[in-house]
């Protein structure tokens, strides 16, 4: 008897409505209860994803999303279990709530924004984004914002309506692989044939280059001072290209000085006019 009246002593009283350490208890349960709910939840679907090989984006927004919806009926039972009427609560706030919706307008656009961009599925995590010139590769979508890293390794905090509203680059959306260029001029009177074998064969050498999409050097166009060129190449290191960049041109310009093509510098012809200047005053 003694325990039953330990559970209903009321700590709280505000008008009609108590709390109760039965109803503190209760709430505890509850968020427990959701808390290990949600761990089985995200382990099965882990376990599902793996044997399966869906995309990890996927998987996280499906967890996101599964997670909001628990956690609100969460909170939808824990006010009911206090003896609050969610119905009531929203009609008599309904005057409240619009005041704090004006004042939040970019808030609640953030947050609607991050659904869209869980429930669409166009952007996801691990997704290469080229967000206002800057590459980025996107880590965690929040309800709020979205947590994304850059190539030197500094995480950046995105408002998620960014993203939604804005021209957003994404590099991995529907292919694992993309395609870079390089280009370079050489010397009139070079070799074509002979740069386009060093070329290509300068890309196929590296790593990151695609072996079963082979690169194509093409000659583009006849330069102020040299002869244009251009190497495509695919690969699937989109968020680290730079150094792959980097190497690649490196080894241009070694085979290119193994063979003696020339890279020349910009030429400009210069004439001058014989003529006579007055430097008397």
């Amino acid at each position: 008897m003694a325990f039953r009246e330990f559970l209903e002593f009321r700590l709280l009283e505000v008008g009609d409505y108590s709390i109760s350490v039965y109803s503190i208890l209760l709430i505890i349960s509850i968020f427990a209860g959701v808390k290990v709910l949600l761990f089985f939840i995200r382990k099965g679907i882990s376990r599902r994803w793996k044997v399966r090989h869906h995309d990890p984006g996927s998987q996280f927004a499906i967890i996101q999303i599964i997670s909001y919806v628990i956690w609100i009926l969460a909170f939808v039972l824990a006010l009911e279990s206090m003896g609050v009427k969610i119905t009531i609560l929203i009609a008599g706030s309904a005057a409240l709530l619009v005041g704090v919706g004006l004042g939040l307008q970019q808030t609640f656009n953030d947050i609607v924004s991050g659904i869209i961009l869980l429930v669409e599925g166009s952007t996801k995590v691990g997704d290469v984004l080229d967000v206002d010139g800057e590459i980025v590769k996107l880590q965690n979508i929040g309800l709020r914002a979205s947590k994304v890293i850059n190539r030197d390794d500094i995480v950046i905090i995105i408002p998620n309506s960014m993203i939604v509203t804005n021209k957003v680059i994404n590099w991995t959306h529907q292919l694992q692989e993309t395609r870079f260029r390089i280009s370079v001029g050489v010397a009139y009177g070079s070799d074509i044939d002979l740069v386009i074998q060093l070329l290509e064969k300068s890309a196929l050498e590296h790593p990151a280059c695609s072996k079963t999409r082979l690169p194509d050097a093409r000659f583009v166009e006849f330069g102020d001072s040299s002869l244009n060129f251009i190497v495509l190449f695919w690969s699937n290191e989109m968020f680290t290209i730079e150094r792959s960049l980097s190497d690649i041109r490196r080894t241009i310009d070694r085979k290119f000085r193994e063979n003696g093509i020339t890279i020349p510098f910009p030429q400009r012809d210069l004439h001058i006019k014989s003529g006579h200047i007055n430097l008397e005053k």
